[in-house]
């Protein structure tokens, strides 16, 4: 079992695994040298009469021996670990990266639970890979040569019996390995799918316990990890039954030589010493074929897991080059924060081949300083819109250009500088309230950050909290209201002090003391941006200078709030359903 994909990444601590495998080595050369004088000393203690003061010498250095190979395994597991530690660190930060460059689009089509398990316990299984399977790989063709240099020039015989014996074990050990693969592959994936579907019962144990499920998921819970159970002793069945194999045609392997050893001392044509010497020397030549098969399971797990990790991998992002020119948005930062212009010239996205295009041909324009209300009814494009301006995603078709430059030739990091987002349900991690308010900007004082929370209208209920500022959040901000953790949002924005605002239906959900809070902060953090609203409160929408009206993924109407009201077309029809309250 030998990935080519897995050996790359050795590449960059190659060194290690040379150390690892020369200890090795080493330690094999030194059991040859163990076993030349331990067959001495007894030949001459029971065959010669020699006195423990003529075997001092050498059992000094059998003892010598001894604590030098004890040492070179002590380097050999040190190199060993730090080649998978490395590894591990470089696949787990690459991975990550890759994660994150993805984007939300990407996190949002997978189940969260698996991905946790493919960069924790995912990544954890290659530890056992590169520190005992792939060094135990090379010592398994380079002991056995050096054992059979050492055995062919005493006894031709035992050499030809070792050399046609020892196949054996490698050939039943990947027989057994096939059956073993397909186990093991389904071993992760059953660990995979009950990570997930266990995280999926913690978030939603609200709704569980609400429509009285949550002894149902109990249940599932309870099959599905009884089918892991079921599925990792399969695994090791198959595991025990390879161990059992390997040892049977060692034992076995190492009797013939031992029989036919035996013989020819009874018969006086082999010396005791060079048959003592044979005989010692016979497991040392399948222990690591043995020790390869022992990690052959550990090594598949590996494999397996790293199938799903190079095929995350191996996923297109987004291109995230600086501009062909050699630009950077650093020269354009004073162009960008006082007159520019952002244009979607025949935009259009599809998510997948085959599915119905979100959006189709969309032409806007938006100029500094100016607001745009997106609406209309669920499933009409809008947040697609807003994921295109934020480089989340890029269009299937058309082009987004910032002052007649391409959006795709901005660096992605440099480019959401220039953006502001808040969401209509904004996450806020563990931590203090003041440590997610400085998202917004990591270089913001705490005097800022009040200010920000003031300018949001945060102020005056974080300050009744326990801790002020220092208050903890739960994951996802359980401690606050919809309303309170909305506010948050927006303090992040301000401190955050973009020119492009993007409002992506940030009042909905909210009761009508916190939306005319959450208004007041919305008003205040628009003052002089460039403004995206995606909104179904028409308090919101008449605010906008242009609002654009989407239906399966097009603009049909666009125009101030009066014009579209004359034209009595969706727009109309929304307001008038809703009676103006929302749209």
């Amino acid at each position: 079992m030998f990935d080519k994909r897995l050996v790359q990444e050795v590449r960059p601590v190659w060194g290690h695994l040379l150390l690892t495998v020369g200890m090795g080595m080493g330690i094999a050369f030194l059991a040859v040298a163990q076993a030349w004088f331990l067959s001495r000393v007894v030949a001459g203690v029971f065959l010669e009469g020699a006195t423990l003061r003529t075997v001092w010498n050498p059992l000094c250095l059998i003892l010598g021996i001894i604590g030098l190979r004890a040492g070179l395994q002590w380097v050999s597991e040190i190199s060993a670990h730090e080649v998978a530690s490395h590894i591990k660190s470089s696949l787990r930060q690459r991975l990550m990266s890759q994660i994150v460059s993805l984007g939300p689009v990407f996190a949002r089509g997978e189940r969260t639970g698996e991905l946790i398990t493919t960069v924790v316990d995912g990544i954890e299984a290659l530890e056992e890979y590169f520190s005992k399977y792939l060094p135990q790989l090379l010592l398994a063709g380079g002991i056995p040569l050096l054992i059979l240099g050492f055995v062919f020039p005493q006894d031709w015989k035992s050499g030809l019996i070792l050399l046609l014996t020892g196949p054996l074990i490698p050939v039943f050990m990947i027989l057994i390995g096939k059956l073993a693969e397909k186990k093991s592959l389904h071993q992760f994936q059953s660990l995979s799918w009950m990570s997930a579907h266990f995280l999926d019962v913690l978030q939603g144990m609200t709704t569980l316990k609400v429509f009285g499920r949550a002894r149902d998921q109990t249940r599932v819970i309870e099959r599905v990890s009884d089918s892991f159970r079921k599925v990792t002793l399969s695994v090791l069945r198959i595991a025990f039954l390879s161990a059992l194999v390997l040892e049977f045609f060692a034992t076995m392997s190492t009797a013939l030589v031992a029989v036919t050893i035996g013989l020819r001392l009874v018969y006086g044509t082999l010396s005791f010493s060079a048959g003592l010497f044979l005989l010692l020397l016979a497991p040392e030549f399948y222990t690591p074929l043995r020790t390869l098969g022992l990690n052959f399971h550990a090594g598949l797990s590996g494999v397996n897991a790293a199938g799903r990790i190079f095929e995350i991998m191996d996923l297109p992002v987004l291109n995230n080059n600086s501009d062909e020119k050699g630009g950077n948005l650093d020269d354009n930062q004073e162009e960008l924060s006082s007159e520019f212009q952002i244009s979607f010239q025949d935009v259009s996205l599809t998510y997948q081949l085959g599915e119905t295009s979100a959006l189709d041909g969309i032409n806007l324009s938006l100029k500094s300083g100016e607001k745009v209300a997106l609406v209309g009814p669920s499933g009409a494009g809008k947040s697609s819109l807003a994921q295109l301006l934020l480089r989340f995603i890029e269009p299937s078709a058309g082009e987004i250009l910032v002052n007649r430059r391409l959006l795709k030739t901005i660096p992605q990091e440099k480019w959401r500088q220039q953006i502001a987002y808040v969401s209509q349900a904004p996450y806020l991690f563990a931590g203090s309230i003041a440590e997610n308010i400085h998202f917004g900007r990591s270089s913001a004082t705490i005097e800022e950050i009040k200010s920000a929370a003031q300018g949001a209208s945060a102020h005056e209920f974080i300050m009744e909290l326990s801790d002020g500022y220092q208050t903890q959040l739960g994951e996802g901000g359980t401690r606050l209201s919809g309303g309170q953790a909305q506010r948050i949002a927006i303090a992040r924005a301000i401190l955050k002090d973009a020119p492009v605002l993007i409002l992506d239906e940030a009042t909905s959900g909210l009761d009508i003391e916190s939306e005319r809070s959450v208004q007041q902060a919305l008003k205040r953090l628009m003052q002089g941006k460039t403004a995206i609203i995606i909104a179904h409160r028409l308090s919101t929408v008449r605010q906008a200078d242009c609002i654009l009206v989407m239906e399966h993924g097009q603009i049909i109407e666009q125009g101030k709030h009066e014009e579209l009201m004359k034209m009595q077309g969706l727009y109309y029809q929304m307001v008038t359903e809703y009676r103006g309250e929302s749209l």
